[in-house]
This record gives structure tokens, C-alpha cells and sequence, in this order.
């Protein structure tokens, strides 16, 4: 199966009565110039890309509950801005859309993770579910704005990797068969934390239509003023 995204065409296949879409990049890959900023636009592909395998997750140190969860042994890169999607017919059917944010103490964790694929929902509930991979630890949270204008929005980047997901879906879930008007964006630990970050987020605004924040809550943060004075 073949669907035409913003970035080019992906190749997708068949398996237990749903189509599975898996390492599609919905950003730039965040290294050397780009590393700690906020994502990019892809610039996309010529010809079919296959998406038959997941994309890279984010760099980090394997525990026992990547062991548990089955994350231990997958690839990891820098380059690991990707996301998945599961559907149960690539049509203008418009069914609802979940978009899952693993959790993981935001060190830890990727979309791509067996557990997470989606199958069941598609399945049973007949509807879209799109999992993604978002920038961690240092590479996704570290604060660097005294490197210059270009790191302004250092800090956040993992979070703002979240919103640049969210907006791939947008304008491109309706070629899987989902509706980019009834979104709803579910999250466990982390990413429970990160639902609530995104509803407070104005570059979030509109990009979702419900939330399920499961086993994490919002937090207080600093603002950039903030951090700085803290920091100093």
C-alpha cells in the first residue's frame, strides 16, 4: 500500500486486517547545525520510501524497563524524528484519530515500541493511531540560549518535536483515513506530563481536539526569564 504524504510517498503493509506505516519522517533529522534547536521541516524524498521498519528512536542508556518493554535492542540515532501510523484502510472514511506520547522520564522510551503499535485499536475500535519518537535528555531538554539567537528555543526541543508530530498529522492523517479535525492525544508518565504541557502550548493550539493524560499530571515551569535568572 502506497499513501502520498507531504514529504513524498511511503510504502506501508498489511498485517492482521490493518494497514502499519512505520519510520515516517515528519521533521528534519535534529543533527549537526540542528542539534538542541527546535525541528525543521523535512525536505522529503523523491520515489517511494518504505516504511516497513521504525525509524531510529532517541539516544539512551538501556535499563530494566527498556528491557521490559522491548526498546533495549533497536536502533538508536540522532536522526530519530519519526512516527508510525496504523489504520485500518488508507480512505476518506475520516475516523478518529489517537496519537500516542510514550513515556519514559523523557530519557527513555520510543514510539516504535512493540506495545505501542496500535493494532488493537485499529482493529476493534476503527480508528488511526499514530506513535512517535520525540528528542530526550540532553538532546531534547538541554538550555542553551547563551550559544546564540539560533538556540532560542533550546530547552523545549523535545517538547516542540511533540508539536511538529502533532502538525504532520494534521496535514497528512487524511490520506490514512482519519479526520485531522477529531484528534485526540493520549500519553503514559512522560508523555502523560507532556499532555499537559501541550495544552498550555499557544503552538499547540488547534492541533488536537481531546486529551488523555494516563498515570502523569502537569507540572510548573520556567519560562525562558525564568530558567536564565535561576540559572545565573
Amino acid at each position: 500500500m502506497i499513501v502520498a504524504t507531504s514529504g513524498g510517498q511511503v510504502r506501508g503493509f498489511e498485517k492482521g486486517g490493518v494497514l502499519r506505516f512505520r519510520g515516517i519522517p515528519y521533521a528534519a533529522p535534529p543533527v549537526g547545525p540542528l542539534r538542541f534547536r527546535p525541528p525543521q521541516p523535512h525536505e522529503g524524498w523523491t520515489g517511494v520510501r518504505d516504511a516497513l521498519e521504525p525509524g531510529a528512536m532517541a539516544p539512551q542508556v538501556a535499563g530494566g524497563l527498556e528491557a521490559m518493554l522491548g526498546s533495549a535492542k533497536m536502533a538508536q540515532g540522532e536522526d530519530c524524528l519519526f512516527l508510525n501510523v496504523t489504520t485500518p484502510a488508507a480512505d476518506d472514511a475520516g475516523r478518529p484519530v489517537l496519537v500516542w506520547i510514550h513515556g519514559g522520564g523523557f530519557v527513555g522510551g520510543a514510539g516504535s515500541i512493540p506495545w505501542y503499535s496500535g493494532v488493537r485499536y485499529a482493529q476493534r475500535d476503527d480508528v488511526v493511531v499514530v506513535s512517535i519518537n520525540y528528542r530526550l535528555g540532553a538532546l531534547g531538554f538541554t538550555h542553551l540560549p547563551g550559544l546564540g539567537e539560533g538556540f532560542a528555543g533550546s530547552g523545549n526541543a523535545g517538547i516542540l518535536d511533540q508539536v511538529a508530530a502533532l502538525r504532520w498529522t494534521r496535514d497528512n492523517i487524511a490520506a490514512f483515513g482519519g479526520d485531522p479535525g477529531n484528534v485526540t492525544v493520549f500519553g503514559e508518565s512522560a508523555g502523560g506530563m507532556s499532555i499537559g504541557t501541550l495544552l498550555a502550548t499557544p503552538e499547540a493550539s488547534g492541533l488536537f481536539h481531546r486529551a488523555i493524560a494516563q498515570s502523569g499530571a502537569c507540572q510548573a515551569v520556567s519560562t525562558g526569564a525564568g530558567a536564565e535568572e535561576t540559572a545565573a
